[in-house]
């Protein structure tokens, strides 16, 4: 994955159509739907923090990790000017070393397509099932196959915002896999200063994902589609699995 050296300072400003606070208020409802208390709480893959700290103004217990140390500085920014204490970890997520167990895991944003390599996504999952408590709760959301054929696919996007201008690129290629390419023009003065970036996620299958959950100790209790209590539709582009770590 990325480091997301560049991109992490322009991040919040080219993800402003995700409402953090309604997304923190969703997971809150599907840990009460399921009839489980937060507890301590890992926001795994952070970013820079917005559901974070969004969960942290709700009560949550929660701390943060992110592979990005670019990333966390942004959050631990965020943080202190609210006056938040959150303690932020860079860790890779396929390799989490915690101090301690943890009651509930969230992964949001796609994160998990970020691994395009299906061991790493059964090595987080071993992780994650591994510091997490019996009967905790591991949600997390993924792209869907769908949204990487039809939607991303090899379609170029361009963001013009105050601070950057941003060309994304994609291309589709085998099992799912979706190849994306940025560049950042950054206004300076007169001119713009170009920085580019590269990553690639990976769509993978309601049956891959279970067999995985399986694996690492956790019962699949729900599939929803996106930010709804629904079976995901045909067309979901983004679903939600709700795993309770086994307690035997």
């Amino acid at each position: 994955m990325s480091s997301y050296e560049v991109f992490a300072d322009y991040y919040d400003g080219l993800t402003l159509n995700v409402d953090y606070p309604r997304r923190a208020d969703y997971l809150l409802g599907v840990l009460a739907r399921h009839k489980h208390d937060a507890g301590l709480t890992l926001d795994l893959a952070c970013g820079t923090g917005s559901l974070t700290i969004e969960l942290k103004r709700r009560g949550v217990d929660v701390y943060g990790i992110d592979g990005s140390g670019e990333m966390l500085s942004a959050a631990l920014s965020k943080a202190a000017e609210e006056g938040l204490e959150i303690l932020f970890l860079c860790q890779k997520m396929q390799s989490i070393d915690l101090y301690g167990t943890i009651d509930t895991c969230v992964c949001t944003l796609d994160s998990i397509n970020h691994m395009t390599n299906p061991d790493d996504v059964q090595a987080t999952f071993d992780r994650v099932s591994l510091f997490m408590n019996p009967d905790g709760l591991f949600v997390f959301d993924a792209n869907t196959p769908y949204k990487h054929e039809k939607v991303l696919g090899s379609n170029t996007f361009v963001y013009d915002t105050d601070e950057v201008f941003c060309v994304w690129q994609n291309t589709l290629k085998e099992n799912g896999i979706v190849d994306i390419d940025l560049s950042l023009f950054i206004p300076e003065g007169d001119a713009y200063y170009r920085s580019d970036e590269s990553f690639s996620e990976r769509a993978y299958t309601d049956a891959e994902l279970r067999a995985m959950l399986t694996k690492a100790g956790f019962t699949v209790e729900a599939v929803y589609g996106d930010m709804s209590f629904e079976a995901p539709k045909d067309d979901e582009q983004r679903v939600i699995y709700v795993a309770r770590k086994n307690n035997y």
